[in-house]
């Protein structure tokens, strides 16, 4: 056996044997050769090693008096040791006075409009602001506040980072100061490269060792994955090895994995991904339920929908449907599904470091109109899911952005608009949801959200929520209002039927007068002979006819409810005037004329509209209809018994 070589273990070793033998014979050679027949060259090299030997000899002599000087001289050094200690304590505190943070004046701001720092001095004035900030009280510079201090930090900000001043803002809003910068930091360094194992067609340990071979430095992703590989450098591009070809992975951001692990497909479910393209997690849907039951793949971008085909072909999947719908008006075309994923179109500030530019194209009207467009996505979510599923009924909502305005608030109008709840997202890492911030005011279960951030999963930020839908019917504002109706309400409500019923009575007396009684018996009186005489010139036409309006006029008296038959037999009894008045030769009077006019009005209206005119009879002499009459009657009981 050979002896164990350490690189580390440096030890030196004397000359050979070879050597040895070479510097006797050089030893002996130059007994015979004098200086005079040596070359230039020689001579030069011999002087050079005497002379080296000589300062040898001579520095051995010095350390010798050195340490004889040491011993006389110890005593001085101990009484010069205070001194220069005292020395560099003053030293210390001129350069911590040198080194404490100030505020540029007027005179450097204009210097500085023309003739701009460079990035390292901008850069520490990040840091030392920062500091300054984060203690305040103890380090701030007198006279100066704190809202100079922010000014200052946002125009360095922007100008080292490249960020608009709009979300520069936003950002110093949903972090704090210490950990800004860090999230900054982070948006400027690539995430690592991480692909999905397509459990169809192989296992991560196979593919893991396949990769390796071909050159491929790798990982597993981490404990929560079972499927992910992270690869940190390759000799064969990632993208185009037999194995990506076969279908036995896919490149997906780590970030993306999250939405499907929270939804939790089981076998033979109806799924419905709302928002597809290019594919990731539709694929990773069917691995999840080993190719059974059926996945919806949705995206309103025909064109994007060409990467979902060619990823779903090639990574084997054989259960998923694809379509080009708007996903505002999916449940038209079908609903029920058991699980939902809306990945919702976003601003994508949490994916700056694959999109720098959003770093200065982005401002509010373009965070509104995500926002609202999503708050429409998310009800047709749900609309979409069926609550009475007996394994699902859940949807999972996820942005790539970090803006409260197109997460933790659409998740709020979405749990005021419908009939769902939050539920836990099942993972064990990631930030909880705001349940407040700045003046708004968010349901306590948006803890159950997560969001996650580049420097601190070292993912592209990611927010994530699950809801479980327990009812299908949608809630309207009136069955809202019904909820809640308080004591105060009911105060109210029992005056306004008070002045209601004074307003039925005094109308009733004005009614009443003795000058419009016999105009209705004489309508009545004109009306009944007409019909009479009409149905017994035409019987086989009219009479059944006539016994129908004899029966529902004696029905008309008891509390029936207005119906389509009384319209009917309105209708039929002005026809039967008509053709009585055009019988009749006898000349005709002024109240006559007008009494038959009202009665053709009549006769020709429709049914809806005999309706309203009824409607506006009831409302016109203040009265009110019966069935909400016995509604607020029991109303009133029961509140009277609590």
């Amino acid at each position: 056996m050979g002896r164990k070589l350490d690189p580390t273990n440096t030890v030196k070793r004397g000359p050979g044997r070879k050597s040895r033998k070479q510097k006797g014979a050089e030893t002996e050679l130059a007994k015979f050769i004098t200086d005079a027949a040596l070359l230039p060259i020689e001579r030069a090299a011999k002087k050079e090693k005497k002379k080296k030997e000589t300062m040898a000899q001579e520095s051995d002599d010095d350390d010798d008096d050195d340490d004889e000087e040491e011993d006389e001289d110890g005593g001085d050094k101990e009484k010069k040791s205070d001194a220069d200690s005292d020395e560099e304590d003053t030293v210390q505190a001129n350069m911590d006075e040198m080194d404490a943070f100030r505020l540029p004046d007027a005179e450097e701001c204009e210097k500085e409009s023309i003739i701009p720092l460079d990035l390292k001095t901008i850069y520490q004035r990040i840091k030392d602001n920062v500091d300054v900030l984060c203690n305040f009280s103890t380090k701030r510079e007198v006279g100066k506040e704190r809202s100079e201090y922010i000014s200052l930090l946002k125009k360095d900000l922007c100008t080292y980072y490249s960020y608009n001043n709009f979300l520069i803002e936003k950002l110093m809003d949903l972090f704090p100061l210490s950990e800004l910068v860090d999230f900054l930091e982070a948006n400027e360094i690539q995430r690592p490269v991480t692909i999905r194992t397509n459990t169809l067609k192989t296992r991560r340990r196979d593919l893991a060792q396949a990769l390796i071979n071909r050159g491929v430095n790798l990982d597993p992703l981490g404990k929560w994955s079972k499927v992910g590989l992270v690869i940190y450098d390759s000799s064969v591009p990632v993208g185009a090895t037999p194995e990506y070809l076969s279908g036995q992975y896919m490149l997906q951001g780590a970030s993306s994995f999250l939405p499907v692990m929270a939804l939790s497909p089981q076998e033979g479910e109806l799924v419905l991904d709302m928002s597809s393209a290019p594919g990731g997690k539709t694929t990773y849907i069917a691995q999840l339920m080993r190719n059974t039951g059926m996945i919806v793949a949705n995206d309103a971008n025909a064109d994007r929908l060409k990467s979902v085909v060619g990823n779903v072909h090639r990574l084997g999947v054989t259960n998923t449907v694809i379509c080009n719908y708007d996903g505002r008006q999916f449940p038209k075309v079908m609903s029920g599904f058991d699980r939902v994923l809306l990945d919702a179109p976003c601003s994508g500030t949490g994916v700056i470091a694959k999109d720098p530019a959003v770093k200065t194209s982005k401002d509010e009207a373009d965070i509104q109109r995500s926002a609202h467009l999503q708050k429409e996505l998310i009800l047709s979510a749900i609309d979409s899911v069926n609550a009475e599923s007996s394994s699902g009924g859940y949807l999972v909502y996820c942005t790539c952005s970090i803006m409260v305005e197109e997460n933790e608030w659409v998740v709020d109008y979405a749990l005021k608009k419908r009939n769902v709840k939050l539920v836990p997202i099942g993972l064990d890492f990631g930030k909880e949801g705001f349940t407040r911030f700045k003046e708004r005011r968010f349901h306590p279960t948006l803890r159950l959200t997560r969001r996650f951030y580049p420097h601190s999963h070292n993912m592209d930020g990611f927010f994530v929520a699950k809801f479980k839908k327990f009812s299908n019917v949608v809630p309207t504002a009136t069955a809202g209002k019904g909820n809640t109706f308080s004591h105060e309400h009911m105060q109210t409500f029992i005056m306004l039927v008070n002045m209601l019923n004074m307003n039925s009575s005094s109308a009733t007396a004005v009614t009443g007068s003795p000058e419009e009684k016999p105009s209705k018996s004489d309508k009545k009186k004109k009306t009944v002979p007409g019909k009479a005489g009409d149905l017994k010139g035409k019987p086989q036409a009219n009479g059944t006819a006539a016994k129908k309006t004899a029966n529902i006029k004696k029905k008309g008296k008891r509390d029936s409810p207005a119906g389509p038959k009384k319209a009917k037999i309105a209708k039929m009894d002005g026809e039967t005037v008509q053709e009585a008045e055009a019988k009749k030769p006898a000349v005709k009077t002024a109240d006559d004329t007008k009494a038959s006019k009202a009665e053709k009005k009549e006769g020709s209206r429709f049914e809806k509209k005999q309706g309203k005119n009824r409607k506006a009879t009831t409302k016109a002499n203040g009265r009110m209809g019966k069935n909400k009459f016995r509604k607020l009657k029991n109303m009133l009981r029961k509140k009277g018994g609590e």
